[in-house]
């Protein structure tokens, strides 16, 4: 009866850590409360169609979504936006539809339409690097038919350099090994899509 009630209350504290684990702040979240959202609630759910790309039997938008973000560490120099989505299966590496670095300090949102080709809705100094569709414009979810929905993930990183030091245009790759050497913090957002 006493290693029965030990491993309940064993089985308890068990349980008890697993959910505190759960419920913490999500994964690119900082301590100090950095955090991205989007003003769409429908993003929260599913990728709308005006996010989805218009191209490989897509008929979607291609418009990339309204972004907000708040609480930026301190010594925020700069910021960086990608949109990821790890599931790709085309490639060992998944795949990159967005790269947005060198956003002035004091930027806390992108609106809907901000990764097009050539955009005036970027900041004054911001760059788009290169997609895996190698344009530097942002190019919405598409993937496979029958696949399960794909996980994008939208990261704002945080920097303490204003300028990151790659060239114009450099891949997603590039752009996000490079801000590990200023990365002050980052927050994520999920969105989720499947045709």
């Amino acid at each position: 009866m006493m290693r029965d009630s030990l491993s309940r209350g064993s089985l308890i504290a068990v349980l008890v850590l697993i959910a505190a684990s759960a419920t913490a702040a999500e994964p690119g979240t900082s301590k100090s409360g950095f955090v991205l959202f989007t003003p769409d609630a429908r993003l929260r759910t599913a990728m709308p169609d005006i996010y989805v790309a218009n191209a490989f039997g897509c008929a979607g938008g291609n418009t990339s979504p309204p972004l907000a973000w708040r609480n930026a560490p301190a010594g925020t120099k700069s910021f960086v936006v990608t949109l990821f989505d790890r599931d790709e299966r085309s490639t060992p590496s998944g795949w990159w539809h967005w790269v947005v670095y060198d956003l002035p300090a004091d930027t806390e949102r992108l609106p809907a339409g901000a990764g097009a080709d050539h955009s005036s809705a970027l900041p004054a100094g911001a760059l788009q690097g290169r997609t895996d569709l190698g344009t530097a414009a942002y190019h919405g979810p598409c993937p496979a038919k029958g696949d399960p929905p794909h996980r994008y993930l939208f990261t704002v990183y945080a920097l303490s350099v204003a300028k990151l030091p790659v060239d114009a245009g450099a891949s997603g790759a590039m752009v996000t090994s490079t801000v590990q050497d200023a990365l002050l913090g980052k927050a994520t957002l999920v969105a989720h899509y499947g045709r």
